[in-house]
Protein backbone atom coordinates (compact mmCIF):
# COMPACT_ATOMS: atom_id res chain seq x y z
CA UNK A 1 0.00 0.00 0.00
CA UNK A 2 1.25 3.62 -0.99
CA UNK A 3 -0.13 7.21 0.17
CA UNK A 4 0.62 9.60 -2.24
CA UNK A 5 -0.95 12.83 -4.13
CA UNK A 6 -3.56 12.14 -6.28
CA UNK A 7 -3.83 13.83 -10.14
CA UNK A 8 -6.08 14.66 -12.41
CA UNK A 9 -6.35 10.74 -13.43
CA UNK A 10 -7.46 9.76 -10.04
CA UNK A 11 -10.54 11.78 -10.12
CA UNK A 12 -13.10 9.47 -11.45
CA UNK A 13 -11.99 6.89 -8.64
CA UNK A 14 -11.82 8.69 -5.60
CA UNK A 15 -15.06 10.47 -6.75
CA UNK A 16 -16.93 7.05 -6.91
CA UNK A 17 -15.28 6.34 -3.34
CA UNK A 18 -16.99 9.48 -2.31
CA UNK A 19 -20.09 8.72 -3.57
CA UNK A 20 -20.17 4.69 -2.10
CA UNK A 21 -18.51 6.62 1.41
CA UNK A 22 -21.60 8.76 1.32
CA UNK A 23 -19.49 12.43 1.34
CA UNK A 24 -20.99 13.72 -1.46
CA UNK A 25 -24.51 15.88 -1.91
CA UNK A 26 -25.92 16.39 -5.16
CA UNK A 27 -25.69 20.23 -4.83
CA UNK A 28 -21.72 19.67 -4.26
CA UNK A 29 -19.73 18.61 -7.45
CA UNK A 30 -17.16 16.38 -5.76
CA UNK A 31 -14.86 16.27 -9.13
CA UNK A 32 -14.83 20.08 -8.51
CA UNK A 33 -13.65 19.86 -5.16
CA UNK A 34 -11.27 17.70 -5.80
CA UNK A 35 -9.93 19.77 -8.95
CA UNK A 36 -9.81 22.89 -7.09
CA UNK A 37 -7.74 20.99 -4.24
CA UNK A 38 -5.29 19.73 -6.76
CA UNK A 39 -4.88 23.23 -8.43
CA UNK A 40 -4.59 25.30 -5.17
CA UNK A 41 -1.17 25.89 -4.08
CA UNK A 42 -2.04 24.84 -0.76
CA UNK A 43 -4.14 22.31 -0.85
CA UNK A 44 -3.79 18.08 -2.10
CA UNK A 45 -6.27 15.29 -2.21
CA UNK A 46 -3.34 11.86 -0.72
CA UNK A 47 -4.31 8.96 -2.03
CA UNK A 48 -3.82 5.38 -0.62
CA UNK A 49 -3.11 2.70 -3.58
CA UNK A 50 -2.97 -1.18 -3.61
CA UNK A 51 -1.31 -1.81 -6.51
CA UNK A 52 -3.31 0.65 -8.69
CA UNK A 53 -6.43 0.26 -7.24
CA UNK A 54 -7.81 3.62 -5.15
CA UNK A 55 -8.38 2.09 -1.86
CA UNK A 56 -8.70 6.11 0.82
CA UNK A 57 -8.62 9.27 0.19
CA UNK A 58 -8.41 12.27 2.14
CA UNK A 59 -7.92 16.03 0.77
CA UNK A 60 -6.03 18.35 3.19
CA UNK A 61 -5.42 22.22 2.79
CA UNK A 62 -4.69 25.85 4.96
CA UNK A 63 -4.82 29.20 5.27
CA UNK A 64 -1.68 29.91 6.67
CA UNK A 65 -2.11 28.69 10.23
CA UNK A 66 -5.29 26.47 10.32
CA UNK A 67 -5.15 23.38 8.66
CA UNK A 68 -8.46 21.75 7.59
CA UNK A 69 -9.67 18.03 6.63
CA UNK A 70 -11.80 16.53 3.88
CA UNK A 71 -13.17 13.99 2.22
CA UNK A 72 -11.42 11.32 3.99
CA UNK A 73 -12.72 7.89 2.68
CA UNK A 74 -11.43 4.36 2.80
CA UNK A 75 -13.25 1.61 0.64
CA UNK A 76 -15.46 -0.69 2.86
CA UNK A 77 -13.44 -3.46 2.18
CA UNK A 78 -10.53 -1.73 3.72
CA UNK A 79 -12.37 -0.46 7.04
CA UNK A 80 -10.96 -1.86 10.26
CA UNK A 81 -7.16 -2.15 8.53
CA UNK A 82 -5.84 0.99 10.33
CA UNK A 83 -6.12 2.94 6.79
CA UNK A 84 -8.31 5.90 8.08
CA UNK A 85 -5.92 6.36 11.03
CA UNK A 86 -2.96 6.32 8.39
CA UNK A 87 -4.66 8.69 5.91
CA UNK A 88 -5.04 11.31 9.17
CA UNK A 89 -1.62 10.72 10.48
CA UNK A 90 0.09 11.47 6.91
CA UNK A 91 -2.70 14.29 6.30
CA UNK A 92 -1.12 15.94 9.58
CA UNK A 93 2.15 15.51 8.41
CA UNK A 94 1.24 16.89 4.95
CA UNK A 95 -0.09 20.25 7.44
CA UNK A 96 3.21 20.50 9.92
CA UNK A 97 5.33 20.26 6.37
CA UNK A 98 3.38 23.60 5.36
CA UNK A 99 3.49 25.36 8.64
CA UNK A 100 -0.07 24.72 9.72
CA UNK A 101 0.02 25.02 13.53
CA UNK A 102 -3.83 22.89 14.11
CA UNK A 103 -6.36 20.92 12.25
CA UNK A 104 -9.52 21.08 11.98
CA UNK A 105 -12.49 19.38 10.29
CA UNK A 106 -16.37 19.35 10.49
CA UNK A 107 -18.54 15.97 10.54
CA UNK A 108 -21.77 16.19 9.60
CA UNK A 109 -24.42 15.95 12.30
CA UNK A 110 -26.11 13.20 10.97
CA UNK A 111 -22.95 11.16 10.54
CA UNK A 112 -22.40 10.40 14.68
CA UNK A 113 -20.74 6.73 13.70
CA UNK A 114 -17.29 8.67 12.47
CA UNK A 115 -17.30 10.84 16.17
CA UNK A 116 -15.61 7.96 17.83
CA UNK A 117 -12.85 7.59 15.27
CA UNK A 118 -11.93 10.98 15.42
CA UNK A 119 -12.09 10.93 19.55
CA UNK A 120 -10.04 8.39 19.14
CA UNK A 121 -7.34 10.24 17.16
CA UNK A 122 -7.42 13.07 19.92
CA UNK A 123 -9.74 15.23 17.99
CA UNK A 124 -12.37 17.09 20.38
CA UNK A 125 -15.54 19.29 20.03
CA UNK A 126 -14.46 22.47 19.45
CA UNK A 127 -17.55 23.94 20.93
CA UNK A 128 -18.31 26.18 17.54
CA UNK A 129 -21.07 26.24 14.81
CA UNK A 130 -20.25 26.06 11.27
CA UNK A 131 -22.05 28.77 9.19
CA UNK A 132 -21.90 28.95 5.21
CA UNK A 133 -23.59 30.58 2.59
CA UNK A 134 -23.57 29.38 -1.09
CA UNK A 135 -21.96 32.02 -3.43
CA UNK A 136 -22.53 30.77 -6.75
Amino acid sequence: MQIRDLTSANIGAATSLWVRAGLTRQWNPPELDLQRALDGGTSTVLGAFDNDRLIGTVMVGHDGHRGWVYYLAVDESQRGTGLGRQLMSTAEDWLRKHGAVKVQLMVRSTNEAVLGFYEHLGYENADVQVRSKRLT
